[in-house]
């Protein structure tokens, strides 16, 4: 195979001549490609919407379904897929309309081999590239990368992460609602082999059980009331990359038996399919219940449990990761800049991030960003004050114990008293050692190997 054209992929050749098709399925199959054959439009129909393909080539004049029937149905199934056409009827109108109705390249018989070889390839690299670039857009706002905090806590998750990523396995987030479990979900996807694949989110708390069905595994035209196009659902949508099924453990029981049959055979059937379709995704699960519980009442299947269980990570709340807050606050101060170019907010000052630092966070992570991005658009000055924070959250009295006191109430060695004293000051400035080490005339080094040994 010539090495410009890339390898790998699914192509369907649809011609109702079996001789033409046979004679188009053997070159490319030599050139790498695994390559099936529809003898007829209604074939390919079905083959479209059973099986996932690269790219579709097919005969334009056939009986019943023809080329612009398939190229419709393709593109209903995956407005990607690129459909190349062929007939030995060429003439502008057919051209002009194949081109109009999404048509990536028309030939005419007779016509070259290598010709269409070399269109196929490019078709193929062009959805390549696409794919490429959809996941490097996600990938900016996505992987580790995306993770913020510094803490014991989530440099432990970040290694777990790192290990995870890997494996096939479907993995159950546990962890509070606005801990971040989304973008935990996506650090796993694009740190692993999956990440030129799509990542598809859905939550199942958002959506009824019939719509949350046909969202998932797809309908076919006229399945229900309102049915009136094929869909063909997220699994399929997620076809080599991973999908992410926020708050499983409201998914109805029902759906859940369903659910566990695609984990287990790796299939999925549309609503008022007959038909199978093949599918390659991971599952990654999140929930805030306790799913044993769940599973005690009868709310939850104990073997969709099991399946899902198999590689549990628990994503920590605020609570937990305190030290992570400043990080956090200047993160997310910078981007709600950016979403707000003019507010002219550039910073909170030390005593709002400490106030920040002592408040309980029911909503957590997502909750603190709210915060943010509201003092962010609000206040019309460069410094957030306590006084910009009181009418947006109580503020919350820090304790910041003053080394100095302490000291006289007992014998502090000089180190001892020196380091309680750099603590102090990094907590006097709301957690950001970088101002605490330029007030105390020493390098930030200086501060963490303190801490250290603290």
């Amino acid at each position: 195979m010539p090495s410009d054209l890339p390898s790998d992929a699914r192509i369907l050749v649809v011609d109702d001549h079996v001789e033409m098709g046979r004679m188009l399925q053997e070159p490319l199959a030599d050139a790498g490609w695994t390559v099936d054959l529809a003898t007829g439009g209604q074939e390919a129909l079905s083959l479209i919407r059973s099986r996932v393909y690269d790219a579709v080539l097919t005969d334009l004049r056939m009986e019943k379904v023809d080329g612009l029937d398939v190229l419709d149905a393709a593109r209903q199934v995956d407005p990607e897929l690129p459909v190349l056409l062929m007939t030995a009827f060429g003439g502008v109108e057919s051209a002009v309309e194949a081109m109009r109705r999404g048509a990536y390249h028309y030939f005419t018989k007779p016509f070259r081999l290598d010709e269409v070889r070399l269109y196929l390839g490019r078709a193929l690299e062009d959805r390549r590239l696409r794919a490429e670039h959809r996941a490097l857009k996600s990938q900016e706002r996505s992987g580790l990368g995306a993770l913020v905090g510094r803490s014991a806590t989530m440099r432990g998750l970040y290694e777990l992460i790192d290990r995870v990523a890997h494996a096939a396995a479907p993995v159950l987030l546990r962890g509070e609602s606005g801990s971040g479990k989304e973008l935990v979900a996506r650090a796993l996807h694009f740190e692993g082999p999956r990440a030129a694949g799509p990542f598809v989110a859905v939550n199942c708390t958002a959506l009824p059980g019939p719509l949350l069905e046909s969202e998932l595994f797809g309908h076919v035209k006229g399945a229900f009331t309102g049915a009136t196009s094929v869909r063909r659902g997220l699994f399929v949508e997620a076809h080599g990359g991973t999908l992410f099924l926020d708050e499983i453990g409201d998914m109805p029981t029902e759906l859940q038996a369903r659910l566990l049959r695609v984990l287990e055979d790796g299939e999925v059937r549309a609503v008022g399919s007959d038909a199978s379709r093949t599918v390659d995704v991971r599952v990654v699960a999140a929930t805030h219940q306790d799913l044993e519980a769940r599973v005690r009442e009868g709310k939850f299947r104990a073997d969709l449990f099991y399946r899902l269980n198999v590689v549990t990570l628990r994503v920590p709340s605020l609570k937990e990761r305190r030290e992570d807050i400043p990080q956090l606050v200047e993160h997310f101060t910078a981007r709600s800049r950016a979403r707000n170019p003019r507010s002219r907010v550039t910073s909170l000052s030390p005593e709002v991030v400490a106030a920040l630092g002592a408040m309980p966070w029911p909503g957590n992570v997502r909750e603190l960003e709210n915060l943010v991005e509201r003092l962010v658009v609000l206040v019309p000055r460069e410094t957030v004050t306590l006084e910009d924070l009181r009418p947006h959250a109580p503020v919350p009295p820090v304790e910041a114990a003053d080394p100095l006191a302490q000291a006289r109430e007992g014998v502090w060695t000089l180190r001892k008293l020196e380091g309680e004293y750099i603590h102090w000051m990094v907590q006097h400035c709301g957690g950001n050692k970088t101002r605490a080490a330029e007030l105390l005339g020493i390098d930030v080094s200086t501060i963490h190997r303190r801490e250290r040994e603290r």
